[in-house]
This record gives C-alpha cells, sequence and structure tokens, in this order.
C-alpha cells in the first residue's frame, strides 16, 4: 500500500457541512454591513455570527487537519485575523486629520478583500476544492 499525501484523507463526517455553516456565520455578518450603517468589514470582525465562526474553527481544526478542507479552515482564519489587522491600520491612520481619507479608503478595501476572501472560498468549498496556501 502506497502513502498519500495529507491532503488526500478524507474529512470526517459532518465537517464539510461545518465548513459550509462558518462560511455562512463569516458571510451573514459581512452582508450586514452592507445594510447598514456598518462598514463591512467592521459588521465582519464584530458581528456575533463571525466570532461564533472562528471558535467553532479552531475547536474543530483537528478534526480536519490533514484533509483538503483543513486549507478552507486556515483561510477563514487568516481571512478574520488580517482583516483586524486592516482595521487597527485603519484605526492608526484616523488618528490624524490627513490620514482620515486613507483609513476611510483601507476599511473600504479591507471591506471588498473580506466578500472576495468568503465568495472565493465557499465557491472553492462547494466544489471540494482546496484553497491555496
Amino acid at each position: 500500500m502506497q502513502n498519500l499525501p495529507e491532503a488526500h484523507l478524507v474529512p470526517k463526517d459532518g465537517m464539510i457541512k461545518l465548513a459550509h455553516i462558518m462560511y455562512g456565520l463569516h458571510a451573514f455578518s459581512a452582508l450586514t454591513g452592507l445594510v447598514s450603517a456598518a462598514f463591512i468589514v467592521t459588521a465582519f470582525l464584530s458581528g456575533w455570527p463571525s466570532i461564533i465562526a472562528v471558535v467553532l474553527n479552531y475547536i474543530n481544526m483537528g478534526e480536519v487537519r490533514g484533509t483538503w478542507l483543513e486549507s478552507h479552515f486556515r483561510w477563514q482564519l487568516r481571512t478574520f485575523w488580517f482583516a483586524l489587522l486592516w482595521v487597527l491600520i485603519a484605526l492608526l491612520l484616523a488618528f490624524t486629520l490627513i490620514g482620515i481619507p486613507a483609513a476611510i479608503l483601507v476599511a473600504l478595501g479591507a471591506g471588498i478583500w473580506v466578500l472576495y476572501r468568503l465568495m472565493r472560498g465557499w465557491s472553492a468549498l462547494g466544489a471540494e476544492r482546496p484553497m491555496p496556501r
């Protein structure tokens, strides 16, 4: 019997469904930013659905380790934490009068980036494809 690379391991039952649920939770949080006064990225970071998704992600990471689904769990976490980084950069920029327009652009760009990452990831999950590193 030959050794298959780890990425060829089959995810445990229910993990694909959980990944869909987590993408849905993140998307719900992000989209509330479109219909409210909040920016997409701030709604994504501060919405309970997104926070629940991050917690679920960390709790279940061990269940998907070594499978193609691990890349989706990583993708979601990296999206969340990098969005937080961009918001912190925007906040630092906002402390100066000159930086306020730049802060708004950074926040808007981060919001578009979050939506792109969610769409790309969820689409790949639906096709049962791993995400790039």
